[in-house]
Formats: structure tokens, sequence, C-alpha cells
């Protein structure tokens, strides 16, 4: 085999597992919605978990991060506060914008779903050197931001 098929080779491998990641993933997110909340949705979840990690927010970068339509942010953000897991106030700066904010029952359960998250990670990616560890998420830094 040439060192181009090989490379060829190598990057549909990648490809292929990023598929099953992407799976795992979305089963994970309709699993870690459910946990915080019987009738959150994935997006609601994703939604809210960075909130979480914000600690506060706005509509407009929550679209932006998640690469997310307005509109269906918002319905998220609305459904959310619905929920008790989010509250809106006006931004001190503009008032005509908005800042979200989880409530403390919306962080104390996206804590919980991040621990059991992360233990799980842990099981699988234990066997693994930390300098592995570091090159992951590495390659995975910069396969974001292509």
């Amino acid at each position: 085999m040439t060192a181009e098929a090989a490379l060829d080779h190598a990057i549909a491998s990648v490809e292929e597992q990023f598929g099953l990641v992407f799976n795992r993933a979305r089963t994970l997110w309709f699993e870690s919605a459910k946990q915080v909340h019987p009738e959150l949705q994935p997006a609601g979840y994703k939604l809210l978990s960075s909130i979480v990690r914000a600690g506060s927010t706005n509509a407009h970068v929550l679209a932006e991060l998640l690469d997310m339509d307005k509109s269906a942010v918002s319905r998220q953000v609305r459904q959310l506060e619905e929920m008790g897991l989010v509250e809106s106030h006006a931004d001190e700066r503009d008032g005509r914008a908005r800042v979200l904010v989880a409530t403390p029952l919306a962080e104390e359960r996206v804590a919980e779903v991040r621990l059991a998250n992360q233990a799980r990670l842990r099981s699988t990616l234990e066997g693994r050197s930390v300098d592995e560890l570091l090159v992951l998420a590495d390659v995975l830094r910069a396969l974001g931001q292509a």
C-alpha cells in the first residue's frame, strides 16, 4: 500500500469512527436530557449545559456556539424557562437584550449528569496513558476548529 493510500484508508477509518461516536453522542444527549427533566429534548439539554458551563449567556451567543437557528434557540429557551431550568433577566448593559442563567435545580441536575458521563468516559479510557489522552484532546480540539 502506498503512503497516499494508507493515509486515505486511515482518514476513512477516522470518518467511520466519527459516525459511530456521533451516534453514541446523540443517544447520550437523549438520555442526559431525560435525566434532567422527563420532557427535555436533546437540543434543550445541549443549550442548558452550555448555559450552565457559561454561567450566563444570551440566545444569540448560544445560536452561534451551537450553530442553531435563532428561532429554534428561542423556542428551546422558552421551554427551559417553563420547566424551571432557566431564568431570563434584562441585560444590565443593554435593556433590550436578555441574559440567560441556569436555575440552581438545573445546575444540580446537569452536574449529576456530567459526573455520570465523565465516569463512563473514564472507565472507557482509563487504560490509556495521560499522553495518549492529551493527544486525543488535541486532535479533537483541532477537528472542532476545522
